[in-house]
This record gives structure tokens, sequence and C-alpha cells, in this order.
């Protein structure tokens, strides 16, 4: 018998990286986990950008001080709205994902191109917000970093939105059902199709069986570029 492998999250993060969201859905929904699916307006900025990884969770929510209460947060030390990105960095690590909660705020970039760069210099490969980011031009050109939000904006969440807890358990915004929960050290999985989760829980399970329908799937699509017929090709590989 052979010895169970303990793989590393890059090689999991590598495995996740190359099957399809579809496929993934597919995999989850047979095996009783359907309603993974983030809202469908979470989406990666490019459409052909792809990501996969594991979840690093951030929970925020709007900055209760008014725009000119410079010295009563300079007092209680809280003067500026991202002083608990220090936590977050400290979470982040080789083949994670910063998935954030922002709790309703509407406008605000909760993070853009600077802090992108901090998490991807840490090994981050993306970042996922329920809201918008700012500094498309500049998200879109880091390099194996990929984000994923309803849309961008120019406003800043300086005093209007903060972050409140990191690595606790967060509800999204669902597809199938109003809210996913993500907790942290489950794995995330976008690309134009949109983003999916899988409990940490049944990863392993569900990555052999993804990758046994992306094998199929892969194979179904060479041999009709090849020139076999659809109807051939169902009756060899069953993928449709």
């Amino acid at each position: 018998m052979s010895e169970k492998k303990d793989f590393t999250v890059l090689e999991l993060q590598a495995r996740w990286s190359k099957i399809r969201v579809a496929n993934i859905y597919d995999t989850l929904d047979k095996m009783g986990y359907g309603d993974q699916v983030l809202d469908l307006s979470i989406k990666p900025l490019l459409p052909n950008q792809r990501m996969a990884g594991k979840a690093i969770t951030v929970r925020g929510g709007r900055d209760p001080r008014t725009h000119d209460d410079d010295k009563a947060a300079k007092e209680t030390g809280m003067d500026k709205s991202t002083a608990s990105f220090v936590d977050v960095n400290e979470l982040v690590y080789p083949g994670s994902v910063v998935v954030v909660e922002t709790g309703g705020e509407p406008v605000s970039g909760k993070f853009g191109e600077m802090t992108s760069w901090n998490l991807k210099q840490r090994g981050a490969k993306g970042i996922v917000i329920d809201s918008l980011i700012r500094d498309y031009l500049g998200l879109v050109v880091i390099p194996d970093y990929v984000a994923c939000v309803k849309g961008t904006t120019p406003i800043e969440s300086y005093k209007r939105w903060r972050i409140l807890d990191t690595n606790v358990p967060i509800a999204m915004p669902g597809t199938l059902t109003s809210q996913v929960r993500v907790n942290p050290g489950d794995w995330i999985i976008a690309e134009a199709d949109g983003v999916i989760v899988v409990p940490e829980e049944i990863s392993m399970e569900a990555l052999i069986k993804a990758e046994e329908v992306e094998e199929a799937e892969e194979g179904m699509r060479v041999d009709m570029a090849a020139g076999m017929t659809f109807d051939e090709a169902y009756k060899k590989w069953g993928r449709a």
C-alpha cells in the first residue's frame, strides 16, 4: 500500500489552477455542494485571468468616523482605516487568496494597486472582494495576481471603510443561495465563469474527482479537434 502524501499548498494550488470552474461546479454539485458559487457579478478584472488559492478571510464594515474626525482618530490610534492591514500581511503565505466580506459599504475601493503588490510579494495569488477595488490599470499588470471584484472605483476607503477582523468565517454573497460561507483555508478558484468556494474538509476528494472530469473533457476536446464527431467523442468520454 502506498503511503499517503502530504501535498504542499503550492502543489495543490498548481493542480486546482488547471481545472475549469464549470468542471469544479459539476464535481461539487454531484457531491452535494451545489451552492458554492459566489455572486456572478464577482469576477476577475480581465476575462482571460484564472486564479486558485487557499482563503485568508477578512471581514470589514463601514467606518463610523466622519471624514473630518482626524483629531479623535489620532487620539485613539486609529487614524488610518488600513491600520489592521498589518494583520492581513502577517497571515498571507504563498498560494493564498485574500477574501474580503466588506459589510455593505458601496462606493469605496477596499484595496488597490499598492496593497495588492504587497500581497503579491508575500505570496498571495489574488484577492476576492464582494464590492469594489481601486486602480484598474495598475492591477491588471501585476504578474500572477488576480483581483475578483464587482468593479472598480476611484474613491478612497479611508474613513469610509475599515477592516474589523481577519481569519474568521465570513459570508460572501452567493448565486444559488443568499450567502456562501468561506472559512480560512477553503479553496478559492476563479475565472471568467465566476468564483467558486471548495470547503477545505472535502477539498482533496473534490480535487481528485474534478481532475478526472477535466481529463475527460480535455480528451473529448482533443478528439473533436482531430476530427472525431461529437457523438463518437461523447460515447468515448461522456462529457457534454
